[in-house]
């Protein structure tokens, strides 16, 4: 039963910690951030005058000056990228760009004043100390990140936000910030058409119709407003808003009706004096989609070579557990509804197949997809190469035939494919995926309607940047085992 047919729930929505005040937080993330910046360039600094020049004694020469101020040029220089704003910490790419950004510019910087001055900086010193500073900070960035995440799920230093908007549209919105926690923000009131009628959406309660926003917003202590899209409040009546909200500086966030199209494929430009929203079709063939095919085979074959060990020990002890091959065969869908046969190291008994039939008959799984968390056809052997994706290695043969891709949907079954409907053929239109959104966001534990979304939301905002984030998420997913059967 969808959150949908639950509006009479009355459940209150978590309280959340709140440190020191409603932006407590970002103060003390942004001293955090500083420390760390601070101690990278003093690190990076003590690195590249030892890696320069050794034991030497330091001297008043520019390159000993240029490490020992480096620490506060780098902080500030971090400070001028706008890598300290509070609404960049936490999720997305934007705050690495910009710490990447600052250390480009200040390797250019360096190199112009150094050569305008005639002053004798070492370039060895250079090479070595900038790219190094601009590396720790990242890689601090990233610890810092963890440490927010972890603290968000705990319910500290999350965003409260009013959702403004449609019942169905805010059920959606709460339903996604609450699977997504690590993000920060938290719907904690919405504000519905004149005509809502309701007191609970989900497990939001409706605290005011669209018009007493602001007092809403004042009410319930709030930091930010989420407007989705509905044609009661556009145009003029957004406009008031934000004056209303400038006040109290609370953030405005608009939400477009394209929830599952990302930043790459939109853009605003003005077209008679009106600011319009441009979307651009996926790149599903052409140049990069060839790219892509000859990363995957370069990859697989690499591997390949790489893995022959762990091949040999996996075949070996898969037969010396449970009499049968190694390997196990089966027919799968792959782009555009064409089959082929999908390669694992066996974790089934022999006769899985068969009884395969008797447990769908039973009724023992559920919906199109069907896997069991408590699956008695599993080895003991085969539920450890399941939990650690052991078993899916061989799939690297059908990458590198071309079958599938590292990343993609999920292979599904023939039989899987014969009961879609409606929107779920898009999932043929790319190659199915070793790895995938799906993996990367719950594995086995998601339901069918989710594994769908996931799929969907990969093919329509495909990059080559896309891909290698879900190959890093998915060695996290990996080692942690979860969802996994």
């Amino acid at each position: 039963m969808s959150m949908l047919d639950h509006q009479e729930t009355t459940v209150p929505v978590p309280l959340v910690r709140r440190t020191s005040g409603a932006r407590g937080w970002v103060s003390n993330h942004v001293r955090l951030a500083i420390a760390v910046d601070f101690c990278c360039a003093l690190a990076a600094g003590v690195a590249g005058f030892m890696f320069r020049f050794g034991d030497a004694t330091f001297a008043p020469r520019p390159d000993a000056l240029l490490a020992a101020a480096l620490p506060l040029i780098w902080v500030s220089w971090v400070a001028a990228a706008r890598a300290y704003n509070g609404r960049v910490f936490g999720a997305g790419s934007e705050e690495y760009r910009r710490i990447m950004d600052a250390g480009i510019s200040l390797t250019a910087a360096v190199a112009i004043v150094s050569y305008s001055t005639k002053a004798e900086v070492a370039r060895g010193f250079v090479v070595v100390t900038l790219p190094t500073v601009t590396a720790l900070s990242l890689i601090g960035r990233y610890r810092l990140r963890k440490y927010l995440h972890g603290r968000r799920v705990r319910g500290e230093c999350l965003r409260r936000a009013v959702a403004v908007g449609h019942r169905e549209a805010v059920t959606e919105l709460v339903r996604e910030f609450g699977r997504a926690r690590h993000h920060g923000m938290q719907i904690v009131a919405a504000c519905l058409p004149d005509d809502g009628g309701l007191d609970w959406v989900g497990t939001v309660p409706v605290e005011g119709r669209m018009s007493e926003v602001a007092e809403v917003v004042r009410r319930c202590d709030a930091d930010a407003v989420a407007v989705l899209a509905c044609p009661e409040l556009a145009g003029l009546e957004l406009r008031r808003l934000a004056w209303q909200l400038e006040k109290t500086d609370t953030e405005l966030l608009v939400a477009s009706a394209l929830l599952d199209i990302a930043g790459p494929r939109t853009s605003i430009r003005p077209v008679a004096g009106l600011p319009l929203l441009h979307v651009e079709h996926p790149e599903l063939t052409g140049r990069r989609r060839l790219v892509k095919a000859l990363v995957d085979r370069v990859a697989a074959a690499v591997a390949l070579v790489l893995l022959a060990p762990l091949w040999a020990v996996t075949a070996l002890l898969i037969r010396l557990d449970d009499p049968g091959p190694a390997f196990f065969s089966q027919e799968r869908v792959g782009r555009d509804g064409k089959g082929f046969r999908m390669i694992k190291f066996r974790t089934m008994v022999v006769d899985a197949e068969r009884r395969r039939h008797a447990l769908a008959a039973a009724g023992t799984s559920g919906g199109v997809l069907f896997k069991l968390k408590d699956d008695p056809r599993v080895t003991r052997l085969g539920a450890r190469l399941r939990r650690w994706s052991v078993d899916e290695l061989p799939q690297l043969v059908n990458v590198l035939r071309g079958e599938m891709s590292l990343v993609g949907p999920r292979p599904p079954l023939r039989d899987e494919v014969d009961r879609y409907g409606g929107d779920v053929f898009r999932r043929l239109a790319v190659k199915p995926g070793m790895t995938g959104l799906w993996q990367v966001s719950g594995r086995s534990d998601l339901s069918w309607e989710e594994s769908v979304r996931l799929d969907l939301r990969y093919i329509e905002n495909w990059s080559l940047a896309l891909d290698l984030q879900i190959l890093w998420k998915t060695l996290a997913a990996v080692f942690r085992g979860s969802g996994a059967y």
